[in-house]
């Protein structure tokens, strides 16, 4: 998971040196930032990117705290000090010698046009709950597999937006160019204002990079930081995808879906670790569902209707920031972890927290010997291509490549995978499922293939209303639920034109195609599309292209499949949708639009004069660039 914070002049650039450099809590006054650390049995910070050669920096080497002085807040050399005393030393005046050291605009300028300067941007990666717990409660030897692939996932996430997303731009954007060099500062962090675990990772990226000038010479430049908040969830579900892999592959563990908010995407977790444990975890979710219920009260009683996924949103960051509790005095991991064990000893029992990892080691052997470790490529394609399109209509390359990670964690459960194979059922996704909706006018330049916007042709399911657990009125289906429909109806269209294909061509042979990794397989026989076109060996032929042709009409329209409407990740218990529940949903359905009719006919109360308006305050923070990313951040 990954969470994005900025980090501006004054304030900002201060909370991160004095709080976060030191494990999220209150380093004491005069103190230094590696006396401070020391005496709280802190890891130091740690310098990650390609971008450290320029400066001097190596890395893995250790963060400083005037290094994090001089960069993030005055936006100047990590060893601007001892340059200046050289120009100094030289003849140069004051100012010209201070001028060198900056990085790119100087602060007070950006100030002078009444503009807030942006220094950085901090990227926040913590894993699942499951693996949290496991980390907290496990040996020595389960703790270093976690924090390794951590470690590894973290970097495979920042190289990924080095190599795809890392821009600068120019002359208010008329100038661009690649630049896959980050500035990374990293400090890990072990529990959350609570004192709980949380093992997460702070990445505080430099928003200054250096390019190639006109001329011919290096300069330095901004970040394009609006692409980066682009591709946050692309590289959140790439960091989740690595390490949970990885942790699964080393360990013998699988994964299980999870459904934290009825409606939304659930959370593969680790199979094998209670609900209770879990729970007990994450302390703040209990205040921070209270809080949202009374902030959903107040929304209702001010508008007259339930909110939207938006607003939800909303009012779930708000109740986040209600219920954050204040720093707390870092302790010793070692420290942490005898007071965790015996926390959890006390509430759930000595015998399961001393078998748990037996007991996920268990529960992961029986999902790996029923999950074949294969990955259809053909409707892996479909399904993305569905989900992304029912809930955004319009999307770009990022959204379905995030999605294909997706894809490959809920059907592999944990197995490992060829690489590269999420960057291929992205593609076919795009090449056979989509069509560009980006217009090139005439005598302007093609836009790049991550800047095309495409759309797709699949039916989209009707609303409907879900019966939720008793005490709570029944709510309307989530776009994610209305888009797993759409992607299963396609699905099993394609599945029953290949069986009425291995049925009609019994006695052909199997066409040849490429070989291709063991990990997947692409049941159209598709030969063009190596290195992934295999023959599948659970068919005796290939689809002809009439048969294609059919298979691709009958999805496009397939109608909902009443049977298969429990889905693959999403509780069974939500939908409500099987064929002996109709009847009982259409009379939910009946009795919530009586409702909303009613409540649509009562008189709205006036606002007060000058009051400021529920939706004003819900707009004006709809475009933070760490909303939208759960109910907050437990740290």
């Amino acid at each position: 998971m990954l969470s994005v914070a900025k980090i501006q002049r004054r304030n900002a650039w201060r909370y991160y040196i004095r709080g976060v450099a030191f494990g999220d809590g209150r380093r004491p006054v005069g103190q230094s930032l590696k006396d401070a650390q020391e005496l709280a049995g802190l890891p130091p910070g740690r310098w990650l990117g390609r971008g450290l050669r320029v400066l001097g920096l190596t890395e893995g080497g250790q963060v400083s705290e005037r290094q994090l002085e001089l960069l993030f807040g005055q936006g100047r050399h990590p060893a601007a000090d001892r340059i200046e005393r050289g120009l100094l030393d030289d003849g140069v005046d004051a100012a010209t010698a201070r001028r060198l050291t900056v990085l790119g605009q100087p602060i007070e300028e950006i100030e002078a046009r009444k503009q807030t300067p942006l220094l950085g941007m901090d990227f926040t990666f913590r894993p699942q709950a499951s693996l949290v717990v496991l980390w907290a409660l496990g040996d020595a030897t389960v703790r270093r597999v976690i924090e390794r692939a951590h470690e590894r996932a973290v970097a495979t996430a920042l190289r990924w937006l080095e190599d795809e997303a890392a821009e600068t731009r120019w002359a208010s954007g008329r100038g661009r160019a690649k630049t896959p060099a980050l500035v990374v500062a990293a400090f890990r962090h072990f529990d959350n204002r609570d004192g709980l675990p949380l093992l997460h990772e702070h990445c505080l990226i430099l928003n200054r990079v250096r390019r190639l000038g006109a001329d011919g010479d290096p300069v330095w430049g901004a970040l394009d930081t609006y692409r980066l908040y682009q591709n946050v969830v692309a590289a959140g579900t790439l960091y989740t995808l690595a390490m949970t892999t990885e942790v699964c592959e080393t360990l013998g563990l699988a994964t299980v879906p999870r459904e934290v908010t009825p409606g939304l995407r659930p959370v593969m977790e680790i199979a094998g670790v209670p609900e209770d444990l879990i729970n007990w975890s994450a302390s703040r979710r209990q205040r921070i569902e209270d809080a949202l219920e009374v902030l959903t009260d107040q929304y209702v009683k001010d508008h007259g209707h339930l909110p939207g996924e938006r607003g939800r949103h909303g009012l779930g960051w708000w109740a986040a920031q209600e219920t954050r509790p204040a720093k707390k005095k870092p302790k010793p991991l070692a420290q942490l972890l005898a007071w965790w064990r015996a926390s959890a000893v006390l509430r759930f029992g000595r015998q399961l927290i001393d078998s748990l990892l037996d007991r996920c080691r268990a529960a992961g052997a029986a999902i790996r010997a029923r999950v074949d470790p294969t990955v259809d490529v053909a409707l892996a394609a479909v399904d993305v291509a569905a989900v992304v399109f029912t809930v955004r209509e319009k999307f770009s390359r990022r959204h379905v490549l995030a999605e294909a990670r997706r894809h490959l964690l809920e059907t592999l459960r944990g197995r490992e995978f060829t690489r590269g194979l999420d960057d291929y059922v992205a593609h076919r996704a795009l090449l056979r499922y989509s069509r560009r909706h980006t217009v090139i006018k005439p005598g302007r330049e093609a836009p790049a293939a991550d800047r095309v916007t495409y759309t797709a042709d699949f039916p989209v399911p009707h609303r409907w209303w879900i019966a939720p657990a008793e005490g709570t009125p029944p709510r309307e289906s989530s776009r994610y639920e209305r888009a797993r429909v759409a992607s299963l109806a396609v699905q099993n269209a394609i599945r029953d034109a290949r069986i009425r294909a291995d049925t009609a061509t019994k006695a052909t042979t199997t066409t040849s195609a490429v070989s291709a990794p063991a990990d997947h397989r692409d049941i159209e026989g598709e030969t063009a599309s190596a290195p992934h076109a295999v023959d599948h060996p659970g068919r005796d032929t290939a689809l002809t292209p009439a048969q294609k042709v059919a298979a691709v009409q009958a999805h496009q329209q397939a109608a909902m499949p009443e049977e298969y409407l429990k889905g693959r990740t999403t509780d069974p218990a939500t939908w409500q949708r099987t064929p002996k529940n109709l009847d009982r949903l259409a009379a939910f359905t009946r009795a919530a639009d009586t409702r909303r009719r009613a409540m649509e006919d009562r008189p709205k109360p006036k606002q007060p004069t000058g009051a400021v308006k529920p939706t004003d305050q819900q707009q004006h923070h709809a475009n933070r660039p760490d909303q939208g990313r759960g109910a907050g951040r437990n740290q």
